[in-house]
């Protein structure tokens, strides 16, 4: 199987971690951008060299996709360890293993510590829970890849207590921007839902508040959903409860949807999938979030998310259920259903966490989606978020980064660079694994100034790198450099980091022209904008 660029530039990434000694490290892809296929390459790149892997899951449907995806993508078969399974004795160099089964000491006895020689974790955010950690701790000497399509700023600070770095990262709006994914549209549906009596049990809603808190609103919720479109749309509703998820489905059914519902005891699930698979617009699948991981749809097109939640991670499994292509159904984008959910909490998970890079960005989406009147495509309003927040901390920094620009000095401060080129995820940028805290390489130092950078304002080597990933790629693209960030800027000119390197070359060249003296007749520095060139 050909792997796309992003997938081989991962694949490659991975490798250099383990190879630069860094045994822990992580990979985040998007759901449905193909984390299987990168995860069995490597696996293969194992095999190839002599070794064996363990690919652990906590769920059998993941583990089926793991051993179909490896025969597909590599032609590898493998073993399987679970329930009475087992891979012990076995030729094949891959396993596929349940944690569950595997945790137990018994069946740890059965395998040397240094059997496997990598491990991968498939939804790696489950890897610091008790069960996986005592398989991981069995095998010490293992390569370890954690897999997932959510790790934020939260949740790799959180695994920073396990893995030593992300190899790769690969963002949901860069895959809808490069076609990967289809765009998401969000709604804000106008019902008010109360949640002031909803306690928070281990850091997120008690799902039993949330189910009664929801129940009066449900008629109105699917009356809602009709006005929207969803008839004509493929819908997956997920619930905070089975009753919950009951009644949602008998209410749309009154109203002429083809409504079903799933739960972890029901005894036709695989019946009841498979209908909705074969289903076309204006059914829907409810569901008590069984549906959040290792089950895949394409042909969704509407995600209705009435399980209110603090978790981001959740809240984009939730989401990224709807997020495949499916270009044979004619499917152009997803439509996302936002509730007004009434909560002095502020961290509840709304669309703009999806793609918001930050929480200033995600409450500036969040204002501009209630207003909106209707959908509105999620990239697009992220994008012009970004630029409000940073707009507006460009004025809070205004007389700091005058400061910066009146230096008498040949080099441009990260701050200035960060605001100048727009950059919202460099400016709000915190490190989240122990190696990001440590203080910046020699080497990184030397290249940074080499770029153009004060390096003694890089206070730690997460930063630094960071900075050096990006003057890289503003090279390749033919961006103006530090240097002409600082000398432009000097004159008055804003965000001269959004120029292309010709332009800034060129008005430095008008303005040496002149000695120096100040900028070109006719040409206000406040307003500049070399694309018109006015």
């Amino acid at each position: 199987m050909e792997l796309r660029p992003y997938q081989q530039a991962a694949r490659e990434a991975i490798e250099r971690e383990w190879e630069g000694g860094r045994a822990r490290t992580l990979l985040v892809l998007p759901t449905g951008c193909g984390k299987t296929v990168v995860f069995c390459t490597v696996a293969k790149d194992v095999v190839d060299a002599g070794g064996r892997v363990l690919i652990l899951a906590h769920r059998g449907e993941l583990l089926q996709q793991a051993a179909d995806k490896l025969r597909a993508a590599t032609g590898l078969g493998c073993s399987v360890e679970r329930a009475e399974e087992t891979s012990a004795g076995s030729w094949y160099r891959v396993t596929v293993g349940s944690v569950q089964t595997l945790m137990r000491p018994k069946r740890l006895a059965r395998f040397a510590p240094d059997h496997f020689d990598a491990i991968v974790v498939d939804e790696a955010h489950h890897a610091l829970s008790d069960s996986y950690q005592q398989v991981l701790g069995h095998f010490p000497g293992a390569k370890v890849l954690g897999v997932t399509a959510t790790a934020d700023r939260g949740d790799k600070r959180d695994l920073g207590q396990y893995f030593e770095s992300v190899a790769y990262e690969y963002t949901l709006p860069t895959a809808i921007r490069e076609g990967y994914l289809c765009p998401i549209r969000a709604e804000t549906v106008p019902v008010a839902i109360d949640l002031a009596g909803v306690r928070v049990s281990s850091g997120d809603f008690a799902a039993g508040d949330l189910g009664t808190a929801l129940d009066p609103y449900l008629g109105r919720i699917a009356d809602e959903m009709a006005a929207a479109g969803c008839m004509g749309r493929k819908t997956v509703a997920f619930l905070p409860l089975v009753a919950t998820s009951k009644k949602f489905a008998a209410a749309l059914a009154e109203r002429g949807f083809d409504a079903m519902e799933v739960n972890g005891d029901s005894t036709d699930r695989a019946e009841t999938l498979a209908r909705f698979d074969a289903a076309g617009p204006g059914s829907v699948l409810c569901n008590s979030m069984l549906l959040t991981e290792g089950w895949d749809c394409p042909s969704v097109d509407c995600v209705v998310v009435l399980r209110a939640t603090k978790v981001r991670s959740l809240y984009v499994q939730m989401v990224g259920r709807g997020t495949r292509l499916s270009p044979a159904t004619g499917k152009t984008d997803l439509l996302v259903l936002d509730f007004l959910w009434m909560t002095e909490r502020h961290d509840l998970c709304r669309p703009a966490h999806i793609v918001a890079r930050s929480p200033e960005v995600a409450e500036r989406m969040t204002q501009i989606a209630e207003t909106a009147g209707g959908p509105v495509d999620l990239d697009a309003v992220e994008r012009q978020a970004s630029e409000d927040v940073v707009r507006q901390r460009e004025e809070a920094l205004a007389e700091q980064l005058a400061s910066m620009r009146k230096r008498k000095r040949a080099l441009v401060d990260p701050v200035q660079f960060a605001m100048s080129i727009r950059s919202e995820d460099l400016a709000g940028w915190e490190p989240a694994f122990p190696a990001e805290l440590e203080p910046p390489t020699e080497k990184q130092l030397a290249a940074l100034e080499r770029y153009g950078i004060f390096p003694d304002a890089v206070e730690c080597r997460g930063k630094a790198s960071l900075l050096l990933d990006r003057l890289a790629q503003r090279r390749r693209e033919g961006l103006a450099t530090p240097k002409q960030i600082r000398r432009l800027e000097s004159y008055g000119f804003r965000a001269v980091g959004t120029w292309p390197f010709e332009a800034a070359s060129n008005m430095i060249g008008r303005i040496a022209a002149q000695g120096w003296r100040g900028v070109p007749r006719g040409v206000d520095p406040a307003t500049y904008d070399p694309r018109n060139g006015v």
